[in-house]
């Protein structure tokens, strides 16, 4: 073997270690408490009330109280500088915030399961907002914690660590909980998944705490709101590139998103049955998402993030292509699955790279503030910029729409090229900023 091959193997060698750390078990772990109660408010409720003849009017109503999710940010402030006065003492910010929410949300979760649709709709609807907001709470501490504990190469590999746990989460309070509804009471069901939470428990009991090196924030009311809720901002406002940034943030996943959103309807036209359209994508696409967010991760720790996010992004755009070409095979089972997992594999590797971005971007003086922003960000990009799919597909057919997904990927290539080429550390805090907080290696 060439000492060249033997070099660069041993180079991914070092990049696959990135995930043999007790860390990154941790994130996973909650990364499985963070997924867990999503469709408790979600599909699991919707199927709950549909079966008790709760009208589908109410159903879509009561599904508003998931909103938390969206609004996080608002208060995400408070995770930031608010120190529990017990908890934080013993465990640290993070971990004392963390045991606290998770403590209230598996009390939630069974107070969701005691409520009788049939009766007391309102108590539910009740129950499952305080959920959603703990659940929305729960994601702003997991997410600062993440970026405090990881240093820059790691940050891909913790990327995908929490979107692994995050899936099976989803899947044990998803077709866990439908399947375990057949045999027992709903309010059961719902007092077994509030036991899953001591998953969450244990990663946060075993986890190391990121040193917190934040100055005590100041005393005087109006000062301390300026420097919560402000000064984050005018952090990331004072960077050089900062508006460039904020654009690439909002465009990168803007392909993807368009294609998405029609990605039922079009598999649908095209005749795949529900169980096709379920099998492939749930199952398999999954499979393949899961597969790319750990590739993505072993990228970044190899190579970096931004020549990561460009191997993504032009996966993301290329493999977009696969459903045009889908388009000209029409019903076609094997066509499906190739389309359905390059376009998976591809979304995966370029999510735990942008992941990976937006975490080197936060002050770790404003972490859980500074990740809600930009992930609020990246959500608008997702879904307003994303609200002209439908037309787009009228106007262009199946195969010429998925072509178009591709071409509005390009912009985003570019603000990346320009941004590496002329701003390598554009939107980048101070070193002494990233640096802080760390815990000691493993």
């Amino acid at each position: 073997m060439a000492l060249s091959e033997t070099a660069g193997s041993g180079r991914w060698r070092d990049a696959l270690a990135v995930y043999a750390t007790r860390r990154q078990l941790v994130i996973f772990l909650m990364g499985f408490s963070s997924g867990l109660p999503l469709l408790l408010g979600f599909s699991t409720l919707s199927f709950w009330l549909r079966e008790a003849d709760v009208g589908l009017a109410a159903i879509g109503g009561l599904l508003t109280v998931s909103t938390p999710y969206s609004l996080k940010f608002l208060w995400a402030p408070l995770l930031d500088h608010v120190r529990l006065p017990v908890l934080t003492r013993r465990f640290g910010l993070r971990r004392g915030w963390l045991l606290a929410i998770q403590i209230l949300l598996a009390g939630s979760i069974v107070l969701v399961g005691q409520a009788d649709p049939a009766q007391s709709l309102g108590a539910l609807a009740l129950a499952a907002f305080l959920m959603a907001t703990l659940s929305a709470t729960q994601d702003i501490v997991i997410d600062a914690y993440r970026i405090e504990i990881l240093d820059e190469r790691e940050q891909g590999a913790g990327a995908a660590m929490t979107q692994a746990g995050y899936r099976i989460g989803m899947l044990v309070s998803g077709a866990g909980a439908l399947a375990l509804a057949d045999f027992i009471s709903w309010s059961t069901v719902y007092a077994i998944m509030a036991a899953f939470v001591v998953v969450g428990i244990i990663a946060t009991l075993i986890a190391d705490e990121p040193v917190d090196r934040r100055p005590p924030p100041p005393k005087e009311a109006r000062a301390w709101l300026t420097h919560a809720a402000l000064d984050p901002l005018r952090d990331l406002a004072g960077r050089k590139g900062w508006l460039l940034i904020l654009a690439f943030v909002l465009l990168y996943k803007y392909g993807d998103a368009v294609a998405g959103a029609m990605a039922n309807p079009f598999f649908v036209d095209l005749g795949f049955s529900g169980v096709e359209i379920a099998s492939v994508t749930n199952v398999f696409g999954v499979l393949m998402t899961m597969a790319g967010v750990f590739a993505g991760g072993l990228i970044v720790a190899r190579i970096g993030i931004l020549p990561a996010l460009a191997v993504g992004g032009i996966l993301q755009a290329g493999t977009n292509l696969t459903f045009a070409w889908l388009a000209t095979r029409g019903y076609d089972i094997g066509a499906l699955t190739i389309a359905v997992g390059t376009d998976s594999f591809a979304g995966g590797l370029g999510s735990a790279a942008f992941v990976a971005y937006l975490s080197s971007l936060c002050n770790l003086a404003f972490t859980a503030t500074q990740y809600a922003l930009l992930t609020s960000l990246m959500a608008l990009g997702r879904t307003v910029l994303a609200a002209s799919s439908g037309w787009i597909a009228e106007q262009l057919g199946w195969a010429g729409f998925f072509i178009a997904t591709t071409l509005f990927a390009i912009p985003a290539l570019v603000l990346l090229w320009f941004l590496a080429r002329h701003y390598p550390e554009a939107g980048r805090p101070a070193p002494a900023d990233r640096a802080e907080g760390h815990a000691p290696p493993d």
